[in-house]
């Protein structure tokens, strides 16, 4: 759509070329609330805390402080993209006839950076609205290879995300949840092209994506918590310079307190003898 102001073609012109109705074009969505932001930053950080609670328990603790049904409490959990990490019959959700992959972790042990990567989204918290977080993570040396962010869940910032991650490195295996985003056709296809084994998490299996899982608790109790974003923007700058600080200067004990891109780019001695193994019952 042309901006309205556009002289060239009158706005009335342009809807009936777009058979659209003229006054949705001066339709200006409602900001959040301010109560319905502080249940979903309260609901952010239980969640956060305890991944493994779902929505009867976080209601629960929502109550402790004031009255909130469930049902309300849910309907912020699926703007939110949040579901409790436990065993149940709708771990994830896959979109309608999407394609699934099998869990190919199981028994494997990782050895070397690019064996294995996770890939997830989260929601982010500013003061005015949110943002999603998608991230991709290499499992070995728990390197962030690339990230997104966007103010809707759209699959474009994911695609975004993996064609810049596909442009540095090609991993063996990239595992995901069930969820609508990595069962795309779209997303399928481009892993497929480059020849990446595609693995989901399993029904039940709490543990499938816990890296990734990791790496979310500590991006938003070392950054997302700290800070009062006021908008996208400052998001963007927070969080860029927090990956920047993850990457290259946050010692890991399981890496022998080396940084992650000390060992996702500096191979300089065995894997196998320098660094603990990660095998998978």
């Amino acid at each position: 759509m042309i901006e309205p102001t556009t002289p060239d073609l009158p706005l009335t012109t342009q809807v009936n070329l777009l058979s659209v109705s003229r006054s949705s074009m001066y339709y200006q969505p409602l900001p959040p609330s301010a109560e319905e932001l502080a249940i979903k930053r309260r609901i952010d950080e239980i969640y956060t805390a305890c991944p493994f609670y779902g929505s009867r328990k976080i209601t629960a603790v929502l109550c402790q402080d004031r009255p909130i049904n469930r049902k309300a409490v849910q309907r912020h959990m699926r703007e939110m993209g949040l579901e409790a990490i436990c065993p149940g019959p709708n771990l994830s959700r896959r979109a309608a006839l999407a394609a699934r992959f099998p869990y190919l972790l199981r028994r494997l042990t990782l050895t070397h950076p690019n064996h294995v990567w996770g890939v997830d989204i989260t929601y982010i918290r500013m003061q005015h609205g949110w943002l999603y977080l998608v991230a991709i993570l290499d499992w070995f040396s728990r390197y962030v290879v690339s990230w997104e962010l966007d103010q809707s869940l759209e699959q474009a910032f994911v695609m975004s995300a993996f064609e810049r991650a596909l442009a540095q490195a090609t991993p063996t295996i990239c595992n995901s949840d069930q969820g609508s985003h990595f069962t795309s056709p779209h997303y399928i296809d481009l892993l497929q092209a480059h020849g990446i084994q595609i693995s989901m998490d399993g029904k039940g299996r709490a543990l499938d994506n816990i890296f990734t899982e990791r790496l979310w608790r500590t991006v938003k109790y070392e950054e997302v918590f700290l800070h009062e974003y006021a908008n996208p923007r400052e998001a963007r700058w927070g969080l860029s310079r927090y990956f920047e600080f993850y990457n290259h200067q946050r010692l890991h004990q399981a890496l022998q307190y080396q940084t992650p891109a000390q060992v996702y780019f500096d191979m300089e001695v065995d894997p196998i003898d320098a660094l603990p193994t990660y095998a998978y019952a």
